[in-house]
């Protein structure tokens, strides 16, 4: 019985000393900082701007009649480089018509080659179900397995082509 309330007592006094409000070094929290020294400044100018500038219309050039393309698509693809499914595993940036959402690569069996999914996507890019390789080119694929788009590798971690439709897409990570 002793020892039960030596062992209250004890830990009863270990409750209460943590509870002690202790001082670090006599730190005063009423001393405010010196405050800083302004940095130099030179010389203040004055005077008037000059007018501002109205461009003429013959100043800006004619707007492009047709979106230009450094390189056909099938060339392109016919110069990418070989690819392997492995190294298209994981989570990627896809950009299409404007928007930008996730597509995740995975390697489990699907109809249309294997499986994807995507977060956040609008138009065709938000059908993606399906993935897979045809020789240089990524085919992505809706869960019926009809093709949406096809793609090639343009720069490393990056794959450009277009949808079924006509319309650019990519993907990057």
């Amino acid at each position: 019985m002793k020892m039960h309330t030596l062992l209250v007592a004890v830990a009863v006094a270990a409750v209460l000393a943590g509870c002690q409000r202790t001082s670090f070094g006599g730190l005063n929290t009423q001393q405010q900082p010196a405050p800083l020294m302004p940095a130099p400044v030179g010389g203040v100018q004055s005077g008037q701007l000059a007018p501002p500038m109205t461009p003429q219309p013959n100043e800006f050039p004619a707007a492009p009649t047709a979106p230009t393309q450094t390189m056909a698509p099938d060339v392109a693809a016919a110069n990418a480089p070989e690819l392997t499914r492995e190294a298209l595993i994981g989570r990627w940036s896809a950009g299409s018509g404007g928007t930008t959402c996730d597509v995740f690569l995975s390697l489990t069996k699907w109809t249309g080659g294997y499986r994807a999914a995507s977060r956040g996507c609008v138009g065709n890019a938000a059908a993606i179900a399906a993935w897979d390789v045809q020789g240089k080119q990524v085919i992505l694929a809706d869960s019926s397995g009809n093709q949406i788009a096809r793609l090639y590798q343009s720069a490393n971690e990056r794959y450009d082509g277009s949808t079924t439709a006509g319309q650019p897409i990519s993907l990057s990570r």
